[in-house]
């Protein structure tokens, strides 16, 4: 793995996973209904607590609690970003168990269309704080199967 251009440390893993579901309403979901998550992955998220401003609005403050590799887990995010023309979310988190290995770790969700299929690509942009700390490749498979398992939830319904 190479490290992103600019600082040794810093570091960038995308996933891109086919949604069967609609697009838009995996969005708003994790955009703008972000409470609602752990209902539909109680297995992943516990909870989406707002601390700060609204759903879905920019300069809003997220905590999520969460399962990671058998681990209860927590992150304290801001909104930097939600822009629904193009189904783009991104968060910057600012607190919590991912703060004690990374730094500046930004995580950008966007659903895009391609040849009729939505895609929904996750990208994880982070800077370790030591050369040794693990990439968050486990991270990167949360979201993969939190995107799986709220694909399989909207096709049931």
């Amino acid at each position: 793995m190479e490290p992103a251009v600019g600082t040794p440390l810093s570091y960038k893993l995308v996933a891109g996973i086919a949604f069967k579901a609609a697009g838009d309403i995996f969005h708003d979901l994790v955009g703008k209904k972000s409470d609602t998550l752990s209902n539909v992955t109680p297995s992943k998220v516990q909870d989406c607590v707002l601390h700060e401003g609204n759903y879905g609005t920019t300069g809003s403050t997220i905590e999520w609690k969460y399962t990671l590799d058998g681990k209860e887990q927590c992150a304290k995010q801001v909104i930097q970003e939600v822009d629904d023309a193009n189904r783009l979310i991104v968060l910057k988190t600012i607190d919590g168990d991912l703060t004690e290995l990374y730094k500046d770790m930004t995580i950008s969700i966007h659903v895009e269309t391609k040849n009729e299929i939505d895609f929904v690509s996750w990208t994880v942009e982070y800077e370790l704080l030591k050369p040794d700390n693990p990439h968050p490749f486990s991270l990167m498979n949360f979201f993969i199967g939190l995107t799986n398992e709220v694909e399989a939830h909207l096709l049931q319904g």
